[in-house]
């Protein structure tokens, strides 16, 4: 397996195509890049920018550049001696157009006994033998089953009809097109119903609560190499090195599919994209890691003051009128989820659980459905991969029956069916739990807590502040011996906040005190009601300053509903929006702007430092770096769709031809940044061998806690935390750090940053940092 050296991400629509990323390559590989990183490239839903609504697995998109570009891509790439690693999506398709879906179309005209009913996960007995569409408007809905807008198209030259309900084309099976539209509807292998009817009656699995993704059952043969023969030929033709497999966790089997995929490529490098929480550990998958959220957070949490967790607590306990409980809040959440949207995934585990062959003549509990959603809401991480993993459906269950006294007799039952990879219901359980999960936690309780919300990231556990220098070092030792050609993710196009939005927020660790009086003077232009969500909003405003209005309006809309607390999504509280669009329009004006001000510059001392701590071991620990694009400057992106703005590369070329020069006094941080990314991605590049193992550098002195620093083996990395605490003691003073003599007392090291040299052995952190809170040091050759 050859892995790569760092990758650098890049998003692939059809504003910036393959060809336009072909053009790319060489700016990227002067900034250091080893393999480019391609956001999923096979056909998608017309007009998608993400690309994970995949219509076609039968070719590259065309709107993306194609065949042609790929290869265009593939030669630029073999020239400069780079790899192509591209994201592929084997869990579901895109069905909002069913007419550029051929599978779904197929399976919607020819239904049960069709060719491609196999290819969908969908239980035709529970939509009485038809298909459940929940794609019924409000205004067209009527009890007896008649949809209005419906129109019966002309055949067509082939001779097949379709109806059309507003934009959406559907296809009329054979032999049954004649009389009105809805009679002829009601012929079809599908049923068309209301929209809300898919939290409780949907009958296909789909991703998360997405009705317009529908789920494929790839741990079929022939379902597998359908979907996966363009992708085996990429390989074929060396035209891409590795993969990074989306949302593993949706398969039925992802060891199997694995192993399938390790089988089709012929051992290449693969990445799957997989949530560990807490002390979780990765299975022992055919899989070089995974794509590092588990890192960001350990980045985050090591910068983040730890005395700060009581103050914060109590501004959140303030603004909301009450403590909270961040494993309540997720429970309630999660149940939330599991009675609301997923509604349907546990009514369908309930008919397999009576379905399993363990009851006997006493049947399933009557209460099943109740204890499964009970259980899910339980569930303490994603999902298990039985038969490892049992244990956490054993934490599960005792979290139940506490929360649930009088549900344990039916989860004892259940036990023995859920913990058997045997059963149907298992395995399905399996798929449901992380879906509740990420909708539950990332998807709501993220934008309900609001301590401190640069630890509500992807992947993280807010309810972890911080972590200690020494147990940073435990866990990257343990990262370079187990993965250590593992991903490391600062910033993608998932994370909820960009990685120097965090930044800024995390220096509110530091001054707790500063931020309550500057929250309490905006607050003033706040709604009355969810102070604390008001909290959360305000935090990103000052993060991602000077962001435009409307981009903070565009966040603050899908932040409040997500959240689901005042205002949803299906039902928004325009009142309360407007409101919090005013708090928004008042802050980014006289006089508040002012007050934001103040704070900013109070603070920018410390978010330069950890702006460039953050990048440093981001760059430098195990496991190799991912660079989102844009993020070698200042990556001051929100959620989703902000952090998929399109780049603006004369700008990050003006910036890297800046940072060719060593940083000096005055330094401008997006130059610095720039040069950190260019000398940490060339060197490693350039001298892998000095990074193949993983010392901590220890410090003394009276400023020892600030500093982490590290020797990967001829590179040591040297970053300051808490440099607002930092400095209000008076700076290094004496402290010291202990650099590696290297077996030569003469030995020198370089800071490719400033090009200082120093000599190994004891250094002056005084001296060391004089100019920048971070140093990149490496063996003078």
């Amino acid at each position: 397996m050859h892995a790569p050296k760092s990758t650098y991400r890049l998003q692939i629509s059809e504003e910036f195509t393959l060809h336009d990323a072909a053009a790319r390559l060489e700016a990227l590989h002067d900034l250091g890049v080893d393999w480019v990183y391609l956001s999923p490239i096979l056909e998608a839903e017309p007009g998608s920018n993400h690309g994970y609504d995949v219509v076609s697995h039968e070719r590259i998109d065309p709107a993306r550049g194609g065949r042609e570009g790929l290869d265009a891509l593939a030669a630029e790439a073999r020239r400069l001696g780079m790899g192509v690693l591209v994201d592929i999506v084997p869990n579901h398709v895109g069905v909002a157009t069913p007419e550029h879906n051929r599978w779904w179309w197929e399976l919607l005209r020819d239904g049960r006994d069709g060719a491609r009913a196999e290819a969908f996960d969908v239980d035709w007995d529970a939509g009485d033998g038809k298909l459940l569409l929940p794609i019924v408007g409000d205004d067209d809905w009527s009890e007896d089953g008649t949809v209005g807008h419906l129109e019966l198209e002309e055949p067509d030259a082939g001779g097949e009809q379709a109806l059309r309900y507003w934009d959406t084309r559907l296809p009329v099976a054979p032999g049954t097109g004649e009389g009105t539209a809805q009679e002829v509807l009601g012929r079809q292998h599908y049923r068309l119903v209301h929209w809300q009817q898919a939290d409780d009656r949907l009958n296909y699995r789909r991703f998360f609560a997405v009705t317009t993704l529908a789920a494929v059952r790839v741990e079929l043969p022939a379902v597998f190499d359908a979907t996966h023969a363009e992708i085996g030929r990429w390989f074929d033709e060396r035209l891409v090195q590795g993969l990074r497999v989306d949302h593993p966790d949706g398969l039925r089997d992802p060891a199997g599919y694995l192993d399938d995929l390790d089988r089709l490529t012929g051992g290449a490098f693969v990445l799957v994209e997989k949530i560990l929480e807490p002390g979780e550990e990765l299975p022992r998958w055919a899989t070089a890691g995974t794509t590092g959220y588990d890192t960001l957070g350990l980045i985050d949490r090591v910068l983040t003051d730890g005395s700060a967790a009581e103050a914060l607590d109590g501004l959140d306990a303030r603004l909301r009128g009450e403590p909270v409980d961040w494993h309540e809040l997720t429970h309630r959440t999660k149940r939330r989820i599991a009675d609301g949207i997923l509604r349907a995934e546990v009514l369908r585990l309930e008919r397999e659980v009576r379905a399993a062959d363990a009851w006997g003549d006493t049947g399933a509990p009557a209460d099943a459905a109740d204890a499964i959603a009970e259980l899910l809401a339980c569930f303490p991480v994603y999902r298990s991969y039985l038969p490892e993993g049992l244990e956490h459906l054993g934490i599960a269950a005792e979290r139940a029956k506490e929360h649930r006294p009088d549900l344990a007799e039916t989860i004892d039952a259940l036990l023995p069916v859920l913990g058997d990879a045997r059963q149907d219901a298992a395995l399905r359980f399996q798929q449901t739990s992380g879906m509740v999960m990420a909708k539950g936690v990332e998807d709501t309780a993220f934008y309900r807590y609001s301590r401190l919300t640069s630890l509500n990231e992807v992947g993280g556990d807010p309810d972890v502040f911080d972590v200690t220098v020494h147990d940073f070092h435990t866990a990257m030792g343990r990262r370079q011996a187990e993965w250590p050609h593992a991903m490391n993710a600062l910033s993608t196009h998932d994370t909820k906040r960009g990685e120097d939005v965090r930044a800024r927020i995390t220096t509110i660790s530091e001054l707790p005190g500063s931020w309550e009086a500057l929250l309490d003077r905006l607050l003033v232009f706040a709604p009355h009601r969810g102070k604390a969500f008001a909290n959360l909003l305000l935090q990103a405003v000052v993060g991602a300053w000077p962001a435009s209005e409307e981009r903070l309006l565009a966040y603050m809309e899908k932040a409040a509903r997500e959240a689901d607390a005042i205002t949803h999504w299906t039902d928004p509280d325009e009142r309360y929006e407007r409101h919090l669009a005013e708090l928004v329009r008042h802050v980014v004006a006289e006089p508040a702007k002012g007050d934001v001000e103040a704070f900013l510059a109070e603070t920018e001392a410390g978010f330069r430092a950890n702006v460039l701590a953050a990048k440093l071991l981001n760059l430098t620990i195990p496991g190799f770096p991912d660079v989102y694009q844009g993020s070698e400057a200042l990556e001051q992106s929100l959620v989703d769709p902000d952090n998929r703005r399109p780049v603006d590369w004369a700008r990050m070329d003006a910036l890297r031809e800046a940072a060719r020069e060593p940083v000096a006094e005055g330094w401008d941080l997006e130059v610095a940044k720039v040069r950190l990314v260019r000398e940490a991605l060339r060197l490693r590049r350039e001298h892998p061998e000095r990074f193949e193992r993983y010392e901590p550098v220890r410090a003394s002195g009276e400023a020892e806690d600030h500093v982490v620093a590290f020797d990967r083996g001829g590179v040591v990395a040297v970053a300051t935390r808490l440099p607002i605490a930092l400095a209000a003691r008076g700076g290094w003073g004496s402290t010291t750090l202990h650099l590696p003599p290297r077996g030569d007392d003469g030995v020198r090291w370089r800071d490719l940053l400033t090009c200082r040299e120093v000599d190994g052995g004891e250094a002056r952190l005084a001296e060391l940092l004089s100019t920048l809170p971070v140093a990149l040091l490496t063996v003078v050759d």
